[in-house]
Formats: structure tokens, sequence, C-alpha cells
């Protein structure tokens, strides 16, 4: 069994006009909700074997704030500078080349892509993702290169508003 988490960056600050959308900082919300959906997936002992994340400082800021609340070492997320302007093929083919002693991998992307992935994976549609939104797969196989809809089921999908 593997099992894949879908995690979209928390809300970004738009505040600083001279920064490149890449370097584009979390806002207040966001640093609010990353570590809460971190407490909630720890509090569900969600604990990923590996995450890897876009380069963009949003979603490395988010991976390291949900890393933290779920005693994730943030030495050992993998910064995937692919994901940054990945399509949904793309994403699919990194998680698809992910070594497979890795059972839970968690990767952190941005909208509208990982939405697209999820919808495309998960048997049940999923409304576009929300900042810091989650979303949990399963997968009956072995094999990262045998993940696919037929043999996925939705495990989680979460998002700060639940919480609130």
């Amino acid at each position: 069994m593997k099992t894949l988490y879908l995690l979209r960056h928390a809300k970004s600050s738009w505040d600083f006009e001279d920064l490149s959308d890449h370097d584009r900082p979390l806002n207040k919300r966001g640093r609010h909700d990353a570590p809460l959906m971190g407490r909630e997936l720890a509090s569900h002992e969600i604990s990923p074997d590996l995450m890897v994340t876009s380069s963009a400082v949003r979603a490395l800021t988010t991976a390291s704030l949900v890393a933290k609340e779920m005693e994730y070492d943030i030495d050992n997320i993998v910064i995937n500078e692919a994901i940054y302007e990945a399509s949904k093929q793309d994403l699919l083919a990194i998680i698809q080349q992910t070594p497979d002693d890795i059972n839970n991998l968690m990767l952190v992307g941005h909208n509208p892509e990982i939405t697209e992935l999820a919808n495309f994976l998960a048997p049940e549609h999923i409304a576009s993702m929300a900042t810091a939104a989650v979303v949990g797969i399963r997968f009956n196989c072995v094999a990262w290169s045998e993940i696919s809809p037929e043999n996925a089921t939705l495990v989680l999908y979460d998002f700060p508003k639940n919480h609130k």
C-alpha cells in the first residue's frame, strides 16, 4: 500500500510588488494555517516517510511549518524545483519516480495543478483545494509506478476552515 498526501501551500502574501512569484512569502493567515494543518495531520498520526516540496518560498515555508508540527525533520524535506511550474502529468511523473521503500509520501505544491492531480487520482471529486488543504489518497499497490485512479481510495480531505 502506498499513501500520497497532496498539500497545497498556505496563503501567500501579495504585499511585496518587487518580489517574483517564486519568492512570495506566506501572509499572516498562511503562517497560522500551515502549523494548524500540521497539528491536524499529527493528531491523526499521519507522518510521511518523505516530504517533497516546490522550491517556491511559500511552498517551502508551508512544508517546514507542517513538518515541525508532525515532528518530521525539516532537514529531510526534499526540494524539487520541477514542482514549481509542473503540470499534472509532471507531478504524477515525480511521484511515480519515488523509491518504493517509501510508503507515505507528502508532496507540497501549487494550484491549479495540485487540485487537478487530486481529481485525476482520487475516486471522489475534490473542489478547488483551498490554501493549506491536504488530500490523502491510498493506493492498493506496492510500487509508486503502479498508482492509478483504478487502485485509489480517498482517505483524507481537510482544510483550515474545517477547524475554525
